[in-house]
């Protein structure tokens, strides 16, 4: 679906698709314990070595940084294809739903005998969230809007 009229080019589907790495490295916090149980999903990761150690280099200010850049260089720069500031609008929230249940999960760590909810919970958080990435990567290069419920109608709203 091509909205607002326009189409998409290969380097505005490549570029829609890069800001959903913020979601996927900050949901890898959550994929410790699955990471630990099948080793052999960390080969998966591998591609995303030199943008991890980038991106943890920055520090948490550096981090914060980039997330505000994203939201005020291109999603309020109406210069830029909709399409591209869509996407990048539901990388951004889709990293508020990671903070969010990271607090939750702050919660939930000291109540005593809680440490099987703690990691059920944090492998469900790490698979929907890369599950919500994939999706979205899949669309984004097919030229398409992924449309996750209650997100994507968020994002709607804040990108004109």
């Amino acid at each position: 679906m091509s909205w607002r009229g326009s189409t998409t080019t290969v380097s505005d589907r490549i570029f829609a698709c890069l800001p959903y790495l913020l979601p996927l490295i900050d949901s890898l916090v959550f994929g410790s314990f699955l990471l630990t149980q099948f080793p052999a999903l960390r080969v998966l990761l591998v591609p995303l070595q030199p943008i991890l150690i980038a991106y943890g280099s920055l520090g948490q200010i550096g981090q914060l940084i980039v997330f505000f850049a994203l939201f005020m260089l291109v999603v309020r720069n109406e210069k830029i294809n909709h399409f591209i500031r869509f996407n990048t609008m539901q990388a951004i929230l889709l990293d508020i739903v990671i903070f969010l249940c990271s607090l939750l999960l702050r919660l939930m760590t000291p109540i005593p005998g809680a440490g099987f909810a703690v990691e059920t919970v944090a492998n469900t958080i790490f698979l929907g969230i890369v599950a919500a990435v994939g999706y979205s990567v899949v669309q984004s290069l097919l030229g398409r809007y992924a449309e996750i419920p209650a997100i994507s109608d968020a994002v709607y709203m804040q990108v004109r």
